[in-house]
């Protein structure tokens, strides 16, 4: 079988998408051949039967030209690949959907956002099979989809032993934007704070240039802390860095609402971190004492404390149980070979 993978980007070192070359290369174990076309590219290194095309971003080019070079590779391409599997971006499936159908290719698309319009629903009636994880997904509705495994890498995102994890540390890894809800982080430290309790707390990441007023605003918020040395702001880090973060801390808490599935959770699971979170789509996975309410600090509050007074046997009882689960139930290996199954 020969694939077709369509994707934002490939580059190893992105602090967001970086996680996506390495599905490529699980993906690359179980077919002939893959092409992706990417709307840019930067590092990356994969198996010899992987060719990477570029639509263009990092070459500052024009929206007209990524809409001409698109069509441009995927009909020059067509001879090299059976079915299309679109990642995140529903866009590419209303462009290439009406020219994939005259070509006999299968359209699958990967899109697991709880939001979603018209065009999305335009996009699912051209698409042949739908991927997501969360059963809020939009996408989820139709019948079509097939609820997938997360895809966490198990074998970058585990335990390791010669990093220690700093005492009552707290980690928040992602990008700074109101969607993530840092504010909400902030308030329930400060409150942890004056209850007395001895913490740190790291924040990894950078805002896109549209939020860098909310990062502003986050950062004047948490002055009492930053003045106190009680939390650091270190900007962005290269995805496959990250295990390396999760293992320094202890407790890795995530804002996101209810209806995705942030891949972050996984990972920090993964990696045996205590995981805190307010998404909904977690319930069963995580326990309820580390599920707090949406956009709540107080309950957050209470619910760092609650971790962070946990002996140490409670604690590696705790983690351990979450790795296992990720390891059987979201692996990236897990992930590829029910894709490629459903894709074929």
């Amino acid at each position: 079988m020969r694939l077709l993978i369509i994707t934002q980007k490939v580059d190893q070192n992105d602090d967001v998408l970086g996680f996506f070359h390495r599905w490529i290369a699980e993906f690359a174990k179980h077919v002939e051949q893959v092409t992706v076309i990417a709307l840019g590219a930067g590092e990356y290194h994969l198996p010899n039967n992987v060719r990477v095309f570029s639509l263009g971003k990092e070459r500052g080019v024009s929206r007209l030209s990524y809409i001409i070079n698109f069509y441009r590779l995927v009909f020059r391409e067509r001879k090299n690949y059976d079915t299309a599997f679109v990642h995140m971006n529903q866009e590419y499936v209303l462009l290439g959907g009406l020219l994939w159908k005259l070509l006999g290719k299968k359209i699958t698309m990967w899109r697991n956002h709880p939001a979603g319009s018209l065009l999305t629903r335009v996009a699912m009636f051209f698409s042949d099979k739908l991927f997501c994880t969360s059963k809020y997904s939009f996408t989820a509705r139709s019948k079509k989809t097939v609820l997938m495994p997360a895809g966490a890498d198990t074998e970058l995102f585990q335990r390791n032993d010669r990093i220690s994890r700093a005492p009552q540390s707290i980690l928040f890894l992602g990008r700074i934007s109101p969607i993530k809800n840092i504010d909400v982080l902030i308030d329930a430290l400060l409150e942890v704070d004056q209850e007395g309790y001895d913490f740190t707390a790291t924040v990894v990441g950078k805002a896109l240039p549209k939020d860098e007023a909310y990062e502003a605003m986050i950062k004047d918020r948490a002055k009492p802390l930053l003045d106190k040395g009680k939390i650091k702001f270190v900007g962005s880090i290269a995805n496959r860095k990250t295990p390396e973060v999760y293992n320094a801390h202890e407790l890795f808490v995530n804002l996101t609402d209810s209806g995705s599935f942030d891949k972050t959770i996984l990972e920090a699971m993964a990696c045996e971190c205590i995981t805190l979170v307010s998404n909904k789509s977690f319930t069963g996975m995580i326990p309820n004492q580390f599920i707090f309410t949406e956009k709540d600090p107080p309950d957050l509050a209470r619910k760092i404390i609650k971790a962070l007074s946990l002996s140490d046997e409670e604690k590696t009882k705790t983690t351990q149980a979450s790795r296992k689960f990720v390891y059987e139930h979201h692996s990236l290996a897990s992930l590829a070979e029910q894709i490629i199954k459903e894709v074929k």
